[in-house]
């Protein structure tokens, strides 16, 4: 005997609850299936432990600052029991406000536990009962990539899972990887003491970013004493003592770089094995990931899938709205609802923050446009002379024709907040001179979006304070 929802969702993290809350305002009957921890990766072992992780080293290095002004700090150090067990209080206060309690209070939303698997393309098997329904959502989320080094099953390492859930600090630590994971928890990690040395293979950090965001705050990082070595290739780890050795080859010699823990920070794998996804009749990519189309809908008539399983942008927001345009396509067949990429703002929570939205210059100028661009450091904006925050750069993509905003690439003090103002530039089609014309609190921070535009027909070092 099969249970029959309306909609079956495997997964019940960002995704999985923003689809199921839009699919419960459809009038539909619901059913998540988790194999693990309510609320998925963002919340137990993702954005939220470690930007609160991340926003307490802040406190360190702002301590810091104001030493450099007069002010004076103790030289206590810091206690990493307090540190996670604030991390642990966020965390639970978050699961239980934002995912048990909703889960509790939301009619004909309902979860079981256990790992979901197709038997056909209408069926699912958990802990061998069979749940039925005519639409599935797969929202499994991924995991850590781990790739292939010799040694590695020799010695421990961490990954930005593991990493979070240390007891103690590591004494040092070596990340391999220069994305996303491996900044933001290097510098978490540098801030409070601890040497950390980055290995990137490329030819700089964060390849996906555009290149002056991304030199600056590879030049921030450098300042603040993280070790960033590009250029490498990893050879082999191995255990010594009580260290973890990584052999390298660098620009054609042999180098040993060496710490008490090794960090695994190359990017994300699909959670889509297991699952019976070849059952269904849905097809992967190359990579592992789920393809689907523009309105999230897979190979397999009545399945959609979402969210990091599909390989986008892979944060949170960008999942939430992938699972909503799929459940639109679910219940209203007229919809034609699709995901707008170009719109959605994402951030690294490094500091300075990098923030992005938009086309990139060589994207803008791949998709037809007369690319004009204007670059300003982020030392022009007054607000960064009064907080010390001197860092980091604007970018700004427009169409010289027009000059509407194409995108905007930036790295600056408290660039995850700046960023939002870009993202509705870019929604809205505002050109530069609308921006520029647009007044802005003085002094702030926001104001670099006002002077970045200001700066493709003005020269900005002679404009003083507020001037128009």
């Amino acid at each position: 005997m099969s249970e029959h929802h309306d909609l079956v969702i495997l997964g019940s993290g960002s995704t999985a609850f923003a689809a199921a809350l839009r699919a419960a305002s459809h009038g539909a009957k619901v059913l998540m299936v988790e194999k693990s921890v309510l609320g998925g990766t963002c919340i137990n072992w993702g954005c939220v432990p470690s930007k609160t992780l991340i926003h307490t080293a802040l406190f360190y290095q702002e301590a810091r600052l104001g030493a450099r002004y007069g002010l004076g700090i103790s030289g206590d150090g810091f206690d990493y029991d307090m540190l996670s067990a604030h991390r642990e209080e966020v965390v639970k206060y978050l699961r239980q406000t934002r995912y048990l309690d909703v889960l509790r209070d939301v009619p004909n939303l309902t979860m079981v536990r256990g790992t979901g698997r197709f038997l056909n393309p209408h069926t699912i098997e958990v802990d061998e009962r069979e749940y039925r329904s005519d639409r599935f959502l797969v929202a499994t989320g991924g995991n850590p990539r781990v790739p292939e080094i010799p040694g590695l099953q020799e010695v421990t390492w961490l990954t930005s899972r593991s990493a979070l859930l240390l007891k103690e600090p590591p004494r040092s630590l070596v990340v391999i990887g220069g994305g996303v994971i491996a900044l933001e928890m290097g510098q978490m990690y540098r801030r409070l003491g601890i040497p950390v040395t980055v290995l990137e293979h490329g030819p700089r950090l964060l390849l996906n970013v555009e290149s002056e965001p991304a030199l600056a705050l590879q030049q921030a990082l450098s300042d603040e004493g993280m070790e960033i070595v590009t250029g490498v290739s990893v050879c082999s780890v191995a255990r010594r003592g009580e260290e973890t050795v990584v052999a390298a080859e660098l620009r054609g010699e042999r180098r040993e770089f060496a710490a008490h823990r090794l960090l695994l920070a190359v990017g994300t794998e699909p959670a889509t094995a297991g699952i019976g996804l070849e059952r269904a009749g849905v097809e992967l990519n190359g990579h592992g990931f789920i393809r689907v189309d523009e309105r999230m809908a897979t190979s397999a008539p009545g399945i959609w899938a979402a969210g990091d399983v599909v390989g986008g942008m892979m944060i949170a927001s960008a999942g939430a709205r992938e699972g909503i345009v799929a459940v639109d396509n679910m219940f209203g067949e007229a919809c034609g609802c699709t995901m707008d990429y170009r719109t959605i703002p994402m951030a690294i929570f490094t500091d300075p923050e990098v923030g992005i939205v938009g086309l990139t210059e060589a994207a803008a100028r791949a998709a037809g446009y007369d690319v004009v661009t204007n670059v300003m450091p982020a030392a022009m904006i007054p607000k960064a002379h009064v907080t010390g925050h001197r860092a980091g750069v604007i970018k700004m993509v427009a169409d010289r024709r027009t000059g509407v905003i194409l995108g905007v690439h930036l790295v600056s003090h408290r660039g995850a907040e700046l960023i939002n103002e870009a993202a509705l530039a870019v929604r809205y089609r505002m050109t530069v001179t609308d921006l520029a014309n647009t007044l802005h609190v003085y002094p702030s921070i926001g104001e670099g979006l006002r002077l970045c535009a200001l700066g493709f027909g003005r020269d900005l070092s002679k404009l003083s304070c507020c001037a128009e």
